[in-house]
Protein backbone atom coordinates (compact mmCIF):
# COMPACT_ATOMS: atom_id res chain seq x y z
CA UNK A 1 0.00 0.00 0.00
CA UNK A 2 1.12 3.39 -1.11
CA UNK A 3 0.14 7.29 1.04
CA UNK A 4 -0.40 10.16 -0.11
CA UNK A 5 -1.97 13.56 0.07
CA UNK A 6 -3.62 16.01 -1.73
CA UNK A 7 -3.88 19.97 -0.75
CA UNK A 8 -4.50 23.20 -1.86
CA UNK A 9 -3.95 26.83 -0.54
CA UNK A 10 -5.50 25.66 2.91
CA UNK A 11 -2.88 23.73 3.71
CA UNK A 12 0.87 25.02 5.27
CA UNK A 13 3.62 23.05 4.44
CA UNK A 14 6.53 23.55 7.02
CA UNK A 15 8.78 20.79 6.29
CA UNK A 16 7.92 18.61 3.16
CA UNK A 17 11.13 16.62 4.17
CA UNK A 18 8.82 15.50 7.39
CA UNK A 19 6.12 14.85 5.08
CA UNK A 20 8.22 12.21 3.44
CA UNK A 21 9.58 11.14 6.20
CA UNK A 22 5.82 9.76 7.29
CA UNK A 23 5.64 7.75 4.03
CA UNK A 24 4.42 10.27 1.84
CA UNK A 25 5.41 9.40 -1.74
CA UNK A 26 2.95 11.19 -3.48
CA UNK A 27 0.83 14.31 -3.48
CA UNK A 28 -1.84 15.96 -5.85
CA UNK A 29 -1.77 19.64 -5.27
CA UNK A 30 -4.97 21.83 -6.37
CA UNK A 31 -4.52 23.67 -9.38
CA UNK A 32 -7.17 25.14 -11.10
CA UNK A 33 -11.16 25.51 -10.65
CA UNK A 34 -13.74 26.59 -13.08
CA UNK A 35 -12.37 28.47 -16.16
CA UNK A 36 -10.46 31.41 -14.46
CA UNK A 37 -9.54 30.32 -10.76
CA UNK A 38 -5.84 29.77 -9.76
CA UNK A 39 -4.59 27.92 -6.73
CA UNK A 40 -1.16 30.81 -5.90
CA UNK A 41 -0.04 28.21 -3.32
CA UNK A 42 0.60 25.68 -6.50
CA UNK A 43 3.92 26.80 -7.48
CA UNK A 44 5.45 26.50 -3.70
CA UNK A 45 3.71 23.10 -3.18
CA UNK A 46 5.06 21.25 -6.60
CA UNK A 47 8.52 22.64 -5.54
CA UNK A 48 8.77 21.69 -1.80
CA UNK A 49 7.10 17.95 -2.80
CA UNK A 50 9.53 17.28 -5.51
CA UNK A 51 12.54 18.79 -3.56
CA UNK A 52 11.40 16.05 -0.83
CA UNK A 53 11.20 13.17 -3.13
CA UNK A 54 7.15 13.00 -3.28
CA UNK A 55 5.65 12.18 -7.00
CA UNK A 56 3.59 15.38 -7.90
CA UNK A 57 -0.05 15.57 -9.53
CA UNK A 58 -2.17 18.17 -10.27
CA UNK A 59 -5.54 18.03 -10.11
CA UNK A 60 -8.79 20.41 -11.59
CA UNK A 61 -12.23 20.97 -9.44
CA UNK A 62 -15.01 21.20 -11.95
CA UNK A 63 -17.51 23.76 -11.78
CA UNK A 64 -21.15 24.11 -14.41
CA UNK A 65 -20.31 25.29 -18.05
CA UNK A 66 -18.14 24.87 -21.14
CA UNK A 67 -16.38 22.27 -20.71
CA UNK A 68 -13.10 23.31 -23.27
CA UNK A 69 -12.14 26.00 -21.54
CA UNK A 70 -11.93 24.43 -18.40
CA UNK A 71 -9.51 22.07 -20.04
CA UNK A 72 -7.41 24.61 -21.52
CA UNK A 73 -7.15 26.32 -18.13
CA UNK A 74 -6.14 23.20 -16.57
CA UNK A 75 -3.57 21.66 -18.79
CA UNK A 76 -2.32 25.42 -19.16
CA UNK A 77 -1.15 25.21 -15.16
CA UNK A 78 -0.14 21.34 -15.68
CA UNK A 79 2.40 22.36 -18.19
CA UNK A 80 3.22 25.61 -16.12
CA UNK A 81 4.56 23.10 -13.10
CA UNK A 82 5.82 20.52 -15.66
CA UNK A 83 2.85 18.21 -14.60
CA UNK A 84 3.09 16.50 -17.85
CA UNK A 85 6.53 15.23 -18.18
CA UNK A 86 7.09 11.41 -16.71
CA UNK A 87 7.48 10.56 -12.97
CA UNK A 88 4.43 13.03 -11.81
CA UNK A 89 0.95 11.49 -11.31
CA UNK A 90 -1.42 11.28 -13.49
CA UNK A 91 -3.92 14.83 -13.29
CA UNK A 92 -7.22 13.91 -11.31
CA UNK A 93 -10.81 15.58 -12.28
CA UNK A 94 -12.35 16.73 -8.65
CA UNK A 95 -16.32 16.24 -9.13
CA UNK A 96 -18.24 17.65 -5.94
CA UNK A 97 -19.91 20.66 -7.74
CA UNK A 98 -23.97 19.52 -7.77
CA UNK A 99 -24.92 21.74 -9.37
CA UNK A 100 -23.18 20.52 -12.94
CA UNK A 101 -25.91 19.08 -15.06
CA UNK A 102 -25.06 15.94 -16.69
CA UNK A 103 -21.70 14.96 -14.31
CA UNK A 104 -21.19 11.67 -16.37
CA UNK A 105 -20.89 13.66 -19.90
CA UNK A 106 -18.52 15.99 -18.30
CA UNK A 107 -16.52 13.74 -17.27
CA UNK A 108 -16.30 11.48 -20.49
CA UNK A 109 -15.60 15.13 -22.52
CA UNK A 110 -13.45 16.58 -20.05
CA UNK A 111 -11.07 13.28 -20.42
CA UNK A 112 -11.28 13.46 -24.04
CA UNK A 113 -10.23 17.21 -24.31
CA UNK A 114 -8.04 16.48 -21.40
CA UNK A 115 -5.72 14.31 -23.67
CA UNK A 116 -5.80 15.92 -26.87
CA UNK A 117 -4.70 19.51 -24.65
CA UNK A 118 -1.90 17.44 -22.79
CA UNK A 119 -1.03 14.26 -24.70
CA UNK A 120 -1.19 12.34 -21.12
CA UNK A 121 -3.83 9.71 -21.27
CA UNK A 122 -3.77 8.59 -17.60
CA UNK A 123 -6.69 10.18 -15.64
CA UNK A 124 -7.65 10.31 -12.74
CA UNK A 125 -11.63 11.03 -11.48
CA UNK A 126 -12.47 11.68 -7.66
CA UNK A 127 -15.67 11.97 -6.36
CA UNK A 128 -17.44 10.98 -2.78
CA UNK A 129 -18.94 7.68 -1.45
CA UNK A 130 -22.28 8.93 -2.39
CA UNK A 131 -22.02 10.41 -5.78
CA UNK A 132 -20.33 6.97 -7.43
CA UNK A 133 -23.16 5.08 -6.07
CA UNK A 134 -26.45 7.60 -6.63
CA UNK A 135 -25.19 10.28 -9.24
CA UNK A 136 -21.93 9.23 -11.48
CA UNK A 137 -21.48 5.53 -13.35
CA UNK A 138 -18.01 4.40 -13.82
CA UNK A 139 -18.92 2.44 -16.67
CA UNK A 140 -20.27 4.66 -18.40
CA UNK A 141 -16.37 6.36 -19.03
CA UNK A 142 -13.63 4.89 -16.66
CA UNK A 143 -12.01 2.66 -19.70
CA UNK A 144 -8.38 2.51 -20.43
CA UNK A 145 -6.00 4.88 -18.41
CA UNK A 146 -8.75 6.21 -16.25
CA UNK A 147 -8.80 5.25 -12.36
CA UNK A 148 -11.31 6.09 -9.49
CA UNK A 149 -10.28 8.13 -6.68
CA UNK A 150 -13.36 7.99 -3.97
CA UNK A 151 -13.43 10.32 -0.64
CA UNK A 152 -15.11 7.99 2.27
CA UNK A 153 -13.81 9.16 6.03
CA UNK A 154 -13.82 5.90 7.65
CA UNK A 155 -10.39 5.57 9.33
CA UNK A 156 -9.50 2.82 7.02
CA UNK A 157 -7.06 3.33 4.68
CA UNK A 158 -6.96 1.59 1.51
CA UNK A 159 -10.76 0.19 2.64
CA UNK A 160 -13.52 2.29 1.54
CA UNK A 161 -16.33 0.15 1.92
CA UNK A 162 -17.22 0.57 -2.24
CA UNK A 163 -15.48 -1.63 -4.90
CA UNK A 164 -14.81 -1.14 -8.59
CA UNK A 165 -11.84 -2.65 -11.19
CA UNK A 166 -10.63 0.49 -10.99
CA UNK A 167 -10.95 1.81 -7.63
CA UNK A 168 -7.24 2.84 -7.61
CA UNK A 169 -7.21 5.58 -4.29
CA UNK A 170 -9.19 6.10 -1.38
CA UNK A 171 -9.24 9.49 0.57
CA UNK A 172 -9.90 7.98 4.35
CA UNK A 173 -9.57 11.29 6.10
CA UNK A 174 -9.92 15.04 5.35
CA UNK A 175 -8.50 15.66 9.16
CA UNK A 176 -5.14 13.23 8.90
CA UNK A 177 -2.13 14.26 10.90
CA UNK A 178 1.28 14.17 8.66
CA UNK A 179 4.31 15.67 10.30
CA UNK A 180 5.64 18.52 8.62
CA UNK A 181 1.82 20.04 7.75
CA UNK A 182 0.01 21.92 10.77
CA UNK A 183 -2.88 20.94 11.23
CA UNK A 184 -5.19 18.47 9.50
CA UNK A 185 -4.83 17.59 5.83
CA UNK A 186 -6.69 15.09 3.62
CA UNK A 187 -4.47 11.61 3.42
CA UNK A 188 -5.07 9.22 0.62
CA UNK A 189 -4.19 5.38 0.20
CA UNK A 190 -4.32 3.03 -2.50
CA UNK A 191 -6.78 0.21 -3.11
CA UNK A 192 -6.18 -3.46 -3.36
CA UNK A 193 -3.79 -4.14 -5.77
CA UNK A 194 -2.98 -0.75 -6.80
CA UNK A 195 0.04 1.08 -6.24
CA UNK A 196 1.63 4.15 -6.72
CA UNK A 197 3.09 2.94 -10.45
CA UNK A 198 -0.62 2.59 -11.05
CA UNK A 199 -0.52 5.80 -11.68
CA UNK A 200 2.51 7.29 -12.41
CA UNK A 201 3.64 9.04 -16.10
Amino acid sequence: MDYGIDISHHNAVDDWAAVRGNNITFASMKLTEGRTWVDDAAGAHVAGARGAGIMTGGYHFARPGAIDPQVGHFAWWMGQHGLKEPGNMWPMLDMEDPEIPDPNAFIAEFVRLLRIATGVRGVLVYASLNWFQNIIDPNLWAGDDVLLWIARYNGDPGNPGWGHPRLALHQHSDAGQVPGIPGGVDRNATVGGYTRAAFTL
